[in-house]
């Protein structure tokens, strides 16, 4: 048994109420009396149990501060050493998931206490996260006060008024939304909101965002059936409602990835006699698709709809034509 499977063994035998004898914590716990002195010690002192020694009553209590009622509250859940490996590293990934370092400082004081826990045994909690990397690949940069004020708004229920960037026209429009989510997708942060403008539900990137100010008005609350209806049946990121059902069919060769990959919560897939696999994936605006499709090169055929592939193959046109302009020499 480890020292923190004793420390909530000590908990549960204080919290019962009744005094406790050191004979009987150490026939429970199953250790010397020295090492239990020393949890005491360290529950009393470093973890701040009130624990004390109870001479009428020839045991150890929880004590009372002057006038208080009820049961005694014990401080916080204790981890293991294992748990606690798991939780700092988990901590080292949101350090680096999270754009410039927001929650760095919120975090900081969470981590410091489990890394004086970990010191106690044997393990480094430096050691685990240096073992763990994420490579985010093409993550874009995210102002950290935009980012802030967002997620602000977002757990007040406050609108937003926010300036948002374009890049398909190049313009820069002013909304007032409701935020409803803050999403991470494919390596970048995405605002899920009500437009009061466009009078509907939108998705905004955050990093195109060039100005956001938190509003005194309540933000309005989309059902969240709603909200799942159109945030999550089409495909990817550019939401809405469903117009298409793509069916793509890939080579044997890459059917070994693709056909253990989620491309859509409602996909249907079908593994052919000869090796390839074909894929269905509802969508509406087919953008990221098209792009998706294109990553996989010669190893995909778009079979349908027609519209899709007219737009793949247009694409697949357009990037020869780079290579290969058509005043281009026989045999270039």
């Amino acid at each position: 048994m480890d020292r923190t499977e004793r420390f909530y063994k000590i908990q549960s035998l204080l919290k019962s109420g009744a005094p406790v004898t050191m004979r009987q914590m150490q026939d429970k716990l199953e250790v010397s009396r020295a090492t239990l002195n020393r949890d005491l010690a360290y529950m009393r002192d470093r973890l701040n149990v009130p624990i004390a020694w109870d001479a009428g009553q020839h045991g150890y209590v929880l004590a009372r501060q002057p006038g208080e009622k009820g049961a005694v509250e014990l401080p916080g859940v204790w981890f293991n050493q294992q748990e606690i490996h798991s939780v700092l590293t988990m901590l080292e990934l949101i350090a680096q998931l999270e754009p410039g370092g927001v929650l760095a400082s919120q975090m900081a004081p969470f981590k410091s206490r489990l890394e004086g826990l970990l010191q106690q045994g044997t393990g480094s909690s430096a050691q685990a996260s240096s073992r763990i990397r994420i490579l985010p690949m093409g993550q874009r940069l995210v102002s950290s006060d935009y980012f802030q004020l967002l997620a602000l708004a977002l757990v007040n229920r406050k609108r937003l008024n926010i300036k948002h960037y374009s890049r398909q026209t190049g313009e820069t429009t002013e909304r007032e939304v409701s935020p409803q989510h803050l999403v991470y997708y494919r390596d970048n942060w995405y605002l899920d909101a009500y437009c009061h403008l466009r009078r509907g539900l939108r998705s905004f990137a955050v990093d195109a965002i060039r100005d956001a100010h938190v509003l005194e008005r309540a933000a309005d609350d989309v059902p969240d059936a709603e909200s799942r209806l159109f945030y999550e049946t089409s495909y990817g990121i550019f939401n809405g409602t469903t117009k298409n059902v793509a069916r793509l069919k890939f080579t044997p060769f890459r059917a070994q990835w693709v056909a253990n990959e989620i491309w859509h919560p409602a996909q249907r897939s079908q593994l052919l006699p000869d090796g390839s696999y074909l894929l269905e994936v509802p969508y509406g605006e087919d953008w990221e698709l098209v792009q998706d499709i294109l990553k996989q090169g010669s190893e995909v055929e778009v079979l349908a709809p027609a519209s899709l592939r007219k737009k793949v193959i247009a694409s697949i046109s357009s990037m020869l034509a780079t290579y290969v302009p058509t005043d281009a020499p026989t045999g270039v």
